[in-house]
């Protein structure tokens, strides 16, 4: 018989960290409950949504979070079925693993809408002197020769953004593509060596040097970057951004033609576009932010192309294209 192993003093610590809060809690329960008891139900259950949520707009499994913030997956179930009594240096490590500030877990009311995350990115950044003129930078500082496509993986960024580049005539990037090249590590092994803080960083650093680089160009981004808050400012002042969209039995079957493990593998078959759903329901307000969408469902390569830059601003869509070109439709879609 193998003999047990040792516990690591991390093992300890984490459980140490677990259960601590869990074996006091009986004996304040008293004292707490006649002033906190209800209010504090409400804060579990508010803590619990939001893990749910952030989990949901990366795309992350509750294993994955378990793995990157050290907290145990039984634990983190216990969290987001909201019966876990969390500690701070718990919530630390969560909100490390998550990308987010510890406060966006625990703020009173509901979550800010997406233009107000935006916005509050943008101002964090700017001198004083530009703060009356905030808005107005916002929405004017974008340059018009640059074009990214944002949406889920599935929804054919990567096929499309290299004909859409060729028919504008500029450059096609794909930035999942750069990060790996800037870390000389697959995106599977960025995240399993640095975790989402460590990927989301990298990830910022491309974008910011693909503007310096490339003044006209065609960008295919991973489908999490909107839900990084101060990239994803970048990325809608500074390029045209069109929110491709699919069915998602649609982008299953694409994804399932890739060979990607996170949602296709056969344990997952059955759950994949449920998994989908929820993803696109929990970044729908921030695709929305695109200044153009469209529906890639049923649709041919070549048919797609013509559409979307029908799209772009006119200045930015070839000469040959130019004439008789049909008006957009508010949502971008033309359905």
């Amino acid at each position: 018989m193998e003999p047990p192993r040792k516990k690591t003093a991390a093992t300890r610590d984490r459980r140490r960290n677990e259960t601590g809060a869990a074996a006091r809690e009986p004996k304040a329960k008293a004292a707490r409950e006649p002033l906190a008891g209800p209010r504090e139900s409400a804060l579990h259950a508010l803590l619990a949504q939001r893990v749910r949520d952030a989990r949901a707009r990366r795309f992350m499994t509750r294993k994955a979070l378990a793995e990157q913030s050290g907290i145990s997956l039984a634990y983190l179930a216990r969290l987001e079925s909201g019966t876990g009594n969390i500690t701070l240096g718990l919530l630390q490590r969560l909100a490390l693993a998550l990308n987010l500030p510890m406060e966006s877990f625990l703020a009173d009311g509901e979550p800010p809408n997406a233009d107000f995350t935006m916005i509050v990115e943008f101002l964090r950044r700017q001198p004083p002197e530009r703060l009356a003129n905030i808005r107005r930078q916002l929405f004017d500082g974008r340059d018009a020769q640059r074009v990214a496509l944002v949406g889920i993986r599935g929804v054919g960024k990567s096929t499309l953004g290299p004909l859409l580049a060729k028919r504008l005539g500029v450059p096609f990037v794909e930035l999942n593509r750069e990060i790996e090249k800037e870390a000389n590590l697959g995106a599977s092994e960025i995240f399993s060596l640095y975790g989402q803080r460590g990927y989301r960083a990298l990830e910022r650093s491309c974008l910011e040097r693909i503007l310096v680089n490339h003044p006209n160009v065609v960008l295919a981004t991973g489908g999490g970057i909107v839900a990084e808050a101060a990239t994803y400012e970048l990325l809608l002042g500074s390029f045209f951004t069109v929110w491709l969209k699919a069915k998602p039995r649609v982008m299953f079957e694409r994804v399932l033609a890739q060979h990607d493990a996170r949602i296709a593998s056969t344990q997952l078959r059955f759950e994949a576009v449920d998994n989908i759903k929820r993803t696109l329901e929990a970044r729908r307000h921030l695709y929305e932010l695109a200044d153009a969408s469209y529906d890639t469902s049923g649709k041919a390569p070549g048919e797609i192309v013509s559409a979307l830059i029908s799209l772009l601003p006119v200045e930015q869509q070839p000469s040959s294209d130019r004439e008789g070109a049909p008006p957009r439709s508010a949502d971008g879609s033309g359905a």
